[in-house]
């Protein structure tokens, strides 16, 4: 690594980085990127896993995103439909 890139965030992680970041098992990064739910790329001579920061960060993000409007939903089916009607 070069002196000027010292500094920098790589823009890859491989299987085990990604699964450090979502707190799961490698295993369970593998299959996110298998099932093409997280979007990965394959490197090298072996077929190394690579996901990309950027890609990574979107991930979480549509997750906090899905989540709330699950809540949202969850929230609704609890409202008293003649409520939602009313005019304030």
């Amino acid at each position: 690594m070069t002196h000027s890139n010292a500094g920098r965030l790589a823009r890859f992680f491989t299987l085990a980085e990604t699964a450090e970041v979502l707190a799961i098992s490698v295993s369970q990064a593998y299959a996110l990127v298998r099932s093409g739910e997280l979007p990965a790329i394959k490197v090298g001579g072996n077929g190394h896993w690579r996901v990309e920061r950027t890609v990574l960060q979107g991930y979480i993000d549509g997750k906090y995103e899905e989540n709330r409007r699950r809540a949202l939903w969850q929230q609704a089916e609890y409202a008293d439909v003649a409520e939602l009607f009313v005019e304030r």
